[in-house]
């Protein structure tokens, strides 16, 4: 029974030396153990890390979102998304580590990033902001959004909005705030 404790406890402790005897284990369960380890380690490897809180910009003004990113892969693909009200997210752009990528024809003319590898960011740049521009916008890695893209921009939410994909859980997002803008214009203008 004991033995049963201490496997269960293997997996849940994060790989605890004080478990891992190898004198005693089977050839297979070790190789099951370092596929295991492996896999922890990939999925650690891969994420995206935007910074907390609103950015807040006059019209007009050009801002930068920040978005660093880790990968495993030796081509990293990054995408950003534009979330605006209660509509589903809407693909900007994606950028790869090699050439340029592609960007949505709407967002063509205001909207640009460049992947840097050496710095692992991708960072959003919109010039000449607008208040349609006030969004949560999201910096995504390819694990995140493999399969069929068109299904992450159409019917993301059901009914009772909660997330029916899992694009909203990694990583953090960055809202773009002009609703103080929006308040100070219709207090002069009444």
């Amino acid at each position: 029974m004991k033995t049963k404790q201490r496997d269960h406890s293997l997996f849940h402790t994060g790989w605890s030396s004080q478990f891992l005897n190898t004198a005693h284990m089977t050839p297979l369960f070790i190789s099951v153990l370092l596929a295991a380890m492996c896999l922890e380690c990939r999925a650690q490897k891969d994420n995206v890390l935007q910074p907390e809180g609103d950015e807040t910009a006059t019209e007009g003004e050009a801002v930068t979102l920040g978005c660093l990113y880790n990968s495993s892969s030796t081509s990293p693909t990054l995408y950003w998304y534009k979330q605006d009200g209660n509509n589903s997210p809407t693909f900007i752009l994606s950028r790869f580590k090699i050439g340029t990528g592609e960007t949505k024809d709407l967002f063509k003319d205001r909207f640009s990033s460049t992947l840097d590898s050496k710095s692992r960011s991708v960072p959003l740049k919109i010039q000449k902001l607008q208040v349609s521009d006030s969004a949560v916008y999201y910096c995504a890695l390819q694990p995140t959004v493999t399969g069929n893209t068109k299904t992450l921009y159409k019917n993301l939410w059901s009914k009772d909005n909660t997330i029916l994909h899992n694009i909203h859980q990694r990583g953090r997002h960055t809202l773009l705030d002009f609703s103080g803008l929006l308040q100070e214009v219709k207090a002069q203008s009444a």
